[in-house]
């Protein structure tokens, strides 16, 4: 990536092309502004190799079918993503397309944006406020289901609400109070010596680090039972955690006014989660 004139070197590109911070743009036409009508990825990067980048454009690829977008090429994304990634090292990239514009007066095609971020620092135990979502794909039995779109307003609400009271995040229930997950996490816990999750069944996100999770409890020779939990099922586990690009494996330590118990499950689980992080990014091991 061209270096930025006096700086450091330049961490957006658009379009494949690098762009300053203060260059960075598009049109307030394009939908991605006026409707949050667009799709994105946000891909952890440890010592400058991009984690998982083939599962996260595999859902890149189905979030943009379900919205109609066209994608650029994947070759072109993947370099893109490599190039990011290279350039900031530890850290994350988000990859954003827009849906372009519809006003027959303003011309404004989708933009691919692919930017290195710094990792946002995170708090090493959660508390998380239960709240109804009823906004929630759950709700939604066609085609949209476990998009990953970037309207996001509802969920990012949910957590400065949560933290206006007093809590680090959310955690989302249905209607019914089964739970679904965090506004941009996965939930699991522990119980009778069993990983449960919530099922994909439910419309929550397909998390690449929920993947992982299920890999590492494999490994631990640990069952695993995916399905529709009520609330209290969680505030009875023996250990609980939040999983997410950003906060890997994080324990959850309180629920409302219900504490959860932090122990020894959750430290193996984010050492497994490492082992295979570090299997597939370190360049002295890669290489070997």
């Amino acid at each position: 990536m061209t270096p930025a004139l006096g700086s450091t070197a330049m961490r957006v590109m658009i379009d494949g092309t690098p762009v300053s911070d203060d260059q960075a743009a598009i049109s307030v036409f394009d939908w991605g502004v006026l409707r949050g009508f667009g799709v994105f990825e946000v891909i952890r990067s440890y010592q400058g190799r991009a984690f998982r980048t083939r599962q996260h454009l595999d859902r890149l690829e189905r979030s943009a079918e379900a919205l109609a977008i066209e994608l650029p090429n994947r070759d072109s994304l993947d370099s893109w993503i490599v190039e990011c990634a290279e350039m900031g090292g530890d850290g994350q990239v988000r990859v954003v397309v827009t849906g372009g514009g519809r006003d027959p007066q303003a011309e404004a095609p989708s933009r691919t944006i692919v930017l290195w971020e710094p990792v946002p620092s995170g708090p090493d135990r959660l508390s998380l406020l239960p709240m109804k979502a009823l906004w929630h794909p759950a709700t939604d039995t066609d085609s949209f289901s476990g998009v990953k779109w970037t309207s996001y307003a509802p969920n990012m609400a949910s957590t400065d609400k949560a933290r206006r009271v007093g809590f680090h995040d959310a955690l989302l229930l249905t209607a019914d109070s089964l739970i679904l997950e965090g506004p941009t996490f996965a939930v699991a816990w522990m119980s009778e010596g069993r990983l449960e999750t919530p099922s994909l069944q439910l419309g929550i996100l397909t998390s690449i680090t929920r993947d992982v999770l299920l890999e590492s409890a494999l490994r631990l020779d640990v069952e695993v039972k995916q399905g529709f939990f009520p609330l209290e099922r969680l505030l009875d586990s023996d250990e609980a955690f939040g999983l997410s690009t950003t906060k890997e494996v994080t324990p959850i330590e309180k629920v409302g006014e219900h504490e959860i118990p932090v122990g020894p499950f959750g430290k193996s689980l984010a050492e497994e989660f490492r082992s295979i992080v570090t299997a597939e990014t370190d360049r002295a091991t890669t290489a070997s």
